[in-house]
């Protein structure tokens, strides 16, 4: 159980990474009354899922962590 926790959660945070970078440069931003508006055309979504997964990878950790400690 903790080598799919360190598993999940090496692919999580390849997956925050690749997926946000992609998402941050689909964001366009213009100027408005001096006022900088931000406009994301990004698809959150890949992002939200690695998220999720880099989390489910560290309650595995943890879990495991605690099963040795009993």
């Amino acid at each position: 159980m903790r080598i799919a926790g360190i598993v999940l959660l090496i692919l999580g945070i390849a997956g925050i990474l690749v997926f946000g970078i992609q998402a941050m440069q689909d964001t366009e931003s213009f100027s408005f009354l001096g006022i900088s508006i931000g406009v994301s055309s990004a698809n959150w979504t890949p992002v939200i899922v690695s998220s999720i997964v880099f989390v489910i990878g560290i309650v595995l950790i943890s879990l495991n962590k605690r099963a040795a400690a009993n």
